[in-house]
C-alpha cells in the first residue's frame, strides 16, 4: 500500500465491457477459470450472486462516542499526518515518524511494545479492556525517493532539490500517502478504544506500526514470526483517488536483487575489462522479450537499474538490478520469476561477469472478504464522504491540469460496492495479503488525491499534506473506528466473517513465500533512537555486521598475443 495495489477497492462497474467470448479468451491467457475460489492457484475472487446486503451498521452509543472524540482531537490526527510528511522517511528507516506515531498512541492509552519481529521502526500498540475480540489496524509511515514536492502545489515544485551538474535529483517524498494511512489508523485505533472505554465493552484494539512497506518487506516477514497472531478481524486502508471499498485481489509478488560482478578498469583502454552494467543491462534487455511469451495479462515485470557505475570512463565492477516479479498466485510468480532468473544467468555467462541474486521480499495476494467490505461499505455510506472544500477543488483542478488529466476535481461520493471483474489482470501489490490469509481482513481506498491522480507520483506528495488528505483522512477514521465498533458490539458480524474466511480457506495452507533462510534487510539505528525505545543492535534475527560485497573477479583473457606483420 506502497507499491499497492488499488484494484480491490477502485471503483468498478458491474458490466466489464466485454462479451462472453473475450472474456473466457481473458481468463485463458490468465491461467484462470471461472467459478474458481481465491486459492492458492489463482488471485481471482470467487464470485458470489447477489446484491450486497445492508441493515449490518448500527447506530450504537459506542459508535457515537468513537466518531466524537474523532471530531473532537481532528486536530491531532491532521497534526500526526503532517509531521510525518515532514519527517518522509525512507523504508527502514522511519525513526521520527515510528516514534510521533507510537506516542500519539501511548497518549490514547495503548501499550507500547518496540521491534516487531526485530525491526527497529516497527511496534505494537495494544489497548485492553477485559475479554472480547481482537482487532488489528495497520499503520505504515514509509516515504520514497525522489517524490519530494510542496504541501498543496498544483504543479510539480519539488521542496526538496539536490543539484548536481550530472545527476540531479528530489528529495524524498510521501507519493504513497502513507503519513496520512499511519494517521487516520491510528486515529481509529484510539477512536475505538475510547469507545470501548466509555461504555464497557470487551475487547483488545492492536495498532501495528509496520515498516517498510514500501519494499514489500516488514508485514510478510512478521506474519511468518507470528506478530499477528490471535486476532479475530483486521482492518486495513490506503490512500488513492476515490472512495470505495470491496472484496477484490491483488498480485503475489517476489522482490529480487541480481548483483553483477565484473573487473573495473579505465574505459579507455577497456580490453580484459569485465562490465558489470553490461550484465544488468543485458538481464534488462532479455526479461523484455519475456513479455510476448512468457507474460499473461495477470503479470507484471518492473525492474529499476539500482547501481551502475560512478563514472563513464571506470568500467564499473559492481551493478544491481531489483525486479518487482508480479502474477496471481505465488505458484505463477514462481514460474516466472524463475525465466528472469535464467535471463540473469545468461546475462552473466554473455558478459563474462558473476551474478548473485537475493530475494528481498515475496507476498501472497490477499484474500478477500465480502462480508467485512458489506458491512464497512454501509458504514461508509451512512457517515458519508470526506468534506472537500472549494479550495480542495480547485487544488485538484489545477494538479489535473498540470497532469493533463480531465479538470474533474475530487471525487465526492462513495462508490457503489459491486462485485469484482470475473478476470485478474493483474496490479499492485500489498504485504496485507499476507495478513488477510491468517485473520479476516477489509481494506478501503480513500481519495486524498484528484481523479486521475496516481500513486508513487508528486501529486499525492502534494495531497497527503493538503487539505485533500486531512478531510480524507479524518473520514477514513470514521469508516474505520465505526466498522470495529461494530465487530465489537455485533457478534453475529464476527461469525460471519470467520465463515466466510474458512470457506474461502478451505484446501488451501499458507505458506511464507521467503526463503527458509531469509533474513530482512535492515539498518543500523542511531544511538539515540536506541536509547528512546529501549532497543539494542543488532537483533537476534539478522547476522551483523552483513557481509562485504567485493569481486574477486580476473581480467579477461583474450588469448595469446598476435604475432607481429612482416
Amino acid at each position: 500500500m506502497c507499491d499497492l495495489h488499488h484494484s480491490d477497492h477502485e471503483r468498478t462497474a458491474p458490466d466489464s465491457g466485454l462479451n462472453r467470448r473475450q472474456v473466457m479468451q481473458l481468463l485463458a491467457a490468465a491461467g484462470v477459470t471461472t467459478g474458481m475460489a481465491a486459492g492458492a492457484g489463482t488471485a481471482a475472487a470467487e464470485p458470489e450472486p447477489g446484491a450486497p446486503r445492508t441493515g449490518l451498521a448500527k447506530d450504537t452509543p459506542a459508535k457515537r462516542a468513537a466518531l466524537s472524540w474523532i471530531d473532537r482531537h481532528a486536530g491531532e490526527v491532521t497534526g500526526l499526518n503532517d509531521e510525518i510528511w515532514e519527517h518522509a522517511e525512507l523504508s527502514l528507516r522511519e525513526w521520527n515518524s515510528a516514534l510521533a506515531e507510537a506516542e500519539f498512541l501511548r497518549r490514547a492509552g495503548f501499550e507500547i511494545e518496540w521491534g516487531t519481529a526485530g525491526f527497529p521502526t516497527a511496534f505494537t500498540a495494544t489497548f485492553r479492556n477485559g475479554r472480547g475480540p481482537a482487532l488489528g489496524f495497520s499503520g505504515e509511515y514509509d516515504a520514497l525517493p525522489g517524490l519530494s514536492q510542496r504541501a498543496g502545489a498544483g504543479t510539480h515544485d519539488p521542496l526538496v532539490y539536490h543539484h548536481d551538474p550530472f545527476a540531479p535529483s528530489y528529495g524524498t517524498g510521501h507519493g504513497c500517502g502513507h503519513c496520512a494511512l499511519g494517521a487516520a489508523a491510528a486515529g481509529a485505533a484510539a477512536a475505538t478504544a475510547e469507545g470501548m472505554r466509555r461504555h464497557r465493552i470487551g475487547g483488545t484494539v492492536k495498532f501495528f506500526g509496520s515498516t517498510a512497506e514500501e519494499l514489500m518487506i516488514g508485514k510478510a516477514y512478521a506474519v511468518r514470526a507470528g506478530a499477528y497472531d490471535g486476532l479475530d478481524a483486521f482492518l486495513d486502508w490506503h490512500p488513492a483517488a476515490t472512495t470505495a471499498t470491496g472484496w477484490g485481489t491483488t498480485s503475489a509478488m517476489n522482490a529480487v536483487t541480481f548483483t553483477f560482478l565484473g573487473v573495473a578498469g579505465h574505459g579507455g583502454d577497456p580490453l580484459g575489462n569485465k562490465s558489470a552494467l553490461d550484465g544488468a543491462v543485458m538481464l534488462a534487455t532479455m526479461t523484455e522479450f519475456l513479455r510476448e511469451e512468457r507474460l499473461a495479462p495477470s503479470g507484471r515485470l518492473n525492474y529499476v537499474i539500482n547501481q551502475g557505475g560512478d563514472a563513464a570512463n571506470v568500467t564499473p565492477e559492481i551493478a544491481q538490478i531489483s525486479f518487482y516479479v508480479r502474477e496471481g498466485s505465488p505458484e505463477r510468480v514462481r514460474a516466472l520469476l524463475d525465466s528472469v532468473i535464467r535471463c540473469a544467468e545468461a546475462a552473466a555467462q554473455a558478459s563474462g561477469t558473476t551474478v548473485r541474486h537475493r530475494v528481498t521480499a515475496s507476498v501472497w495476494h490477499k484474500l478477500p472478504s465480502r462480508s467485512a467490505a458489506e458491512l464497512l461499505h454501509e458504514n461508509m455510506v451512512q457517515l458519508g464522504p470526506p468534506r472537500f472544500t472549494d479550495a480542495d477543488q480547485r487544488f485538484a483542478k489545477q494538479v489535473q491540469s498540470s497532469l493533463g488529466l480531465p479538470e474533474v476535481g475530487m471525487f465526492s461520493e462513495i462508490a457503489e460496492l459491486v462485485p469484482p471483474n470475473p478476470v485478474f489482470l493483474g496490479g499492485g501489490s500489498t504485504d496485507v495479503a499476507d495478513i488477510s490469509w491468517q485473520v479476516p481482513t477489509v481494506s478501503l481506498g480513500t481519495a486524498v488525491a484528484p481523479i486521475g491522480a496516481k500513486t508513487h507520483n508528486w501529486a499525492f506528495t502534494a495531497a497527503a499534506g493538503s487539505g485533500t488528505g486531512h478531510a480524507a483522512l479524518l473520514a477514513t477514521a470514521r469508516y474505520l473506528s465505526a466498522t470495529a465498533i461494530d465487530l465489537l458490539t455485533q457478534p453475529e458480524r464476527l461469525r460471519e466473517l470467520r465463515a466466510e474466511f474458512a470457506q474461502r480457506t478451505e484446501g488451501t495452507e499458507w505458506r511464507s513465500l521467503l526463503p527458509d533462510d531469509y533474513e530482512p534487510p535492515m539498518y543500523e539505528p542511531p544511538e539515540w533512537f536506541l536509547r528512546r525505545t529501549g532497543q539494542s543492535w543488532p537483533p537476534d534475527n539478522i547476522t551483523w555486521p552483513p557481509e562485504r560485497v567485493v569481486s574477486k573477479e580476473e581480467f579477461a583473457s583474450l588469448g595469446p598475443d598476435l604475432p607481429p606483420v612482416e
